[in-house]
């Protein structure tokens, strides 16, 4: 009549994951019982994540001359659970096991260990009730405070108080059982003839039941009781069915009940089982195909008065009827704890929760539930506490600064809308403005000497080039696109060796006629508009070739770059081929360390607008930016890569303009003075 264990420990489990009490002891009887439970709860509270501080066994009887080894033994089990970190501790045994939780605070192994008590939440299985002995009728109930015992349903039959409220053991005669248990509950004796004299209290029978203290006498029906009451009339349904079967049994009337003279006592299994009712108390009493009862258990949580007063208190089921996720109910918030904990929920873990943004790290030779805590790597993260591991973040997230959850990556380029973008659009405009009003003063003042000087067309030629560099930046502006991309190294490739190539054709044309005006030398051939021409058509058309062979092998492309920088999705354009792409600035660099060479062997030569010495100085400027943008560019991520490559093009752009084109402006608008052919026929001579 009692329900089935499996759901009992599948109670305690549920109560245990969800207070979240995985750091337990466990105290069972000294019998095959303990033995059994052990290797049940064992292995399945194992595998939920419950680790034991220790596992103790008490003394099953007392035996007077073992009491000795008794009082040994529960010495070392109260000083290992007082010593223990865990605050949970399972019970399992029989009805005297709360005798011996009792002696508890009584018993020490160590005199240090006397004052030294702890709260303690005890969990107590269905077999155990509240029971004492009399010696224990004026100890201290503080340490059964607060336990949560599993308990089978139990209710009050209608008149049941009333009934035990008028029980009188002079008027039970022939009931030796309630005279024995008045004497022992009431601590007195009932005289008899056989007696002379009486030491202690003699009984009058007219105690009262109520009055005594919870610990001793229930005035409610315990589980136990309801069991066999309701086991009566389980029997009682089990007779009457097999009474209608006339058909197959003969009954008897004798002495005012029922006889049936051809069955065999266990033929009335087959009528208890699938009986089904409803007792007096209200409740239905199921029993299944098996033979066993349809039904969970209560959690009872024990409250104790300073009087001795007992309460149960109803804070929880377990019912295997409903839905596994329905099954277990509590209700925390009415459930009173031992005083110690301060009415505040207790803790029973080996180690303190590993908050979000840690992980766990077990310790060498210690139980799972004994661990370190550990920050998540960069990169991951944990969302809930005690992770084992922490996670990552999927490609379009990145973890918190706290590494507790993920965050979405915002997604970037470098826009015409930003700081820098407005920044990089202003220089291009304004160098780009600049460049034209040049142009245009040169061909305002095209017929003046210093125009002249050092072949004007090719003058014009490399403003168009500076010109289409500084505008050539804009591309690297703005969301990358196919055309964009494709464009962008391409046209910086081909217009800056346009552009320095000019600078070589003029240094070189210098060169050439000085050497010219040498009598009898060869090169006077040589000296001319064509040749200058047709090296900036050379030089151009080979970097042109090169971006050809990029395009057609490994043309660049959109791409999306997730990795480089952890809180963005940059936009950007895949190069295709790095190594194309450092051809292209290897040979611009070839040209511009040619061109810084001639332009240095030139510097000196006598002219009165020779522009050697100041291209020297522009192809140092050139030199030295594009030398810094390699490490630059390699060092820098998402957007700013981007930037770091239209600086060096405004850079160098602007030092080429300024180096070769500012002493020009400066004589044509401040002094024009210088700007005439007396002044160059006599700063020759």
């Amino acid at each position: 009549m009692a329900p089935k264990e499996d759901c009992q420990y599948a109670g305690i489990l549920s109560l245990l994951l969800h207070f979240k009490w995985t750091w337990i002891g466990i105290l069972t009887s000294n019998d095959e019982y303990g033995d059994r439970f052990l290797q049940t709860v064992v292995p399945e509270f194992s595998q939920s994540g419950i680790c034991f501080a220790f596992i103790e066994k008490s003394h099953t009887h007392m035996i007077f001359t073992e009491i000795n080894d008794m009082f040994n033994q529960g010495a070392k089990v109260h000083d290992n659970i007082i010593d223990s970190k865990a605050n949970v501790v399972v019970v399992y045994g029989e009805s005297h096991s709360i005798m011996f939780l009792r002696w508890f605070p009584y018993l020490s192994g160590q005199e240090h260990m006397t004052n030294k008590q702890k709260g303690i939440v005890w969990i107590v299985t269905a077999q155990m009730e509240l029971t004492s002995i009399a010696y224990q009728r004026t100890w201290d109930t503080d340490i059964l405070y607060g336990v949560l015992s599993f308990t089978i349903h139990s209710n009050n039959p209608p008149g049941f108080h009333q009934f035990i409220d008028s029980r009188k053991p002079l008027e039970t005669k022939g009931d030796g059982f309630i005279g024995h248990f008045w004497q022992h509950a009431f601590s007195c004796v009932f005289p008899n003839s056989a007696m002379s004299n009486v030491d202690g209290d003699i009984c009058t029978g007219e105690e009262k039941l109520s009055n005594l203290p919870g610990p001793f006498f229930e005035m409610s029906m315990t589980g136990h009781s309801y069991s066999i009451y309701n086991g009566v009339y389980a029997v009682a349904h089990a007779l009457n069915a097999m009474s209608s079967s006339r058909h197959k049994y003969r009954t008897m009337a004798i002495d005012g009940g029922l006889k049936f003279p051809n069955i065999k006592l266990w033929q009335l299994h087959h009528y208890l089982r699938g009986v089904s009712f409803n007792n007096s108390a209200g409740d239905k009493v199921s029993l299944d195909q098996n033979g066993e009862l349809i039904a969970g258990y209560d959690i009872i949580n024990w409250i104790f008065s300073p009087n001795q007063s007992f309460h149960r208190v109803k804070v929880g089921k377990i019912d295997p009827r409903v839905s596994r996720d329905q099954a277990f109910t509590i209700n925390e918030n009415v459930i009173a704890w031992h005083h110690w904990f301060n009415q505040v929920k207790p803790l029973s873990v080996c180690s303190e929760s590993c908050h979000p943004g840690s992980s766990k790290k077990m310790k060498e030779g210690e139980p799972f539930c004994c661990y370190d805590c550990t920050p998540c790597p960069e990169g991951k993260f944990s969302e809930q506490e005690d992770m084992n591991d922490c996670s990552t973040c999927t490609d379009k997230t990145y973890p918190s600064k706290r590494q507790d959850f993920c965050i979405p990556k915002v997604i970037t380029f470098l826009s015409y809308t930003e700081p820098l973008g407005i920044s990089f659009t202003f220089l291009v405009l304004s160098f780009s403005l600049i460049t034209a009003v040049v142009l245009g003063m040169f061909m305002k003042h095209n017929d003046t000497p210093i125009v002249k000087a050092n072949n004007r067309n090719l003058t014009y030629t490399l403003l168009c080039f500076l010109l289409l560099c500084f505008l050539c930046a804009l591309l690297f502006i703005g969301q990358p696109g196919e055309v964009t991309c494709l464009l962008r190294q391409t046209a910086f490739g081909v217009i800056f060796s346009g552009a320095v190539s000019c600078v070589l054709a003029k240094t070189i044309t210098v060169l050439l006629a000085f050497m010219a005006t040498k009598p009898g030398s060869r090169m006077r051939k040589w000296v001319g508009k064509r040749l200058a021409y047709f090296f900036v058509l050379f030089c151009t058309l080979v970097q042109a070739g090169i971006c050809a062979v990029w395009i057609v092998t490994s043309p660049p492309f959109p791409d999306v770059d997730m990795w480089s920088v952890m809180e963005e999705i940059v936009l950007e354009c895949n190069e295709g081929s790095m190594t194309m792409f450092y051809c292209v600035l290897g040979y611009m660099g070839f040209l511009a360390i040619i061109s810084f060479i001639v332009a240095f062997l030139a510097r000196k030569l006598p002219n009165s607008f020779n522009e050697a010495k100041f291209i020297t100085f522009s192809m140092l400027v050139f030199c030295s930016v594009w030398l810094s943008f390699v490490p630059a560019y390699l060092s820098s991520k998402g957007k700013y890569l981007v930037a770091v490559e239209i600086f060096s093009i405004l850079a160098s752009s602007a030092g080429l303009l300024s180096s070769i084109f500012a002493p020009k402006c400066y004589i044509i608008v401040l002094r024009p003075e210088l700007n005439n052919r007396e002044q160059l026929i006599r700063r020759k001579a």
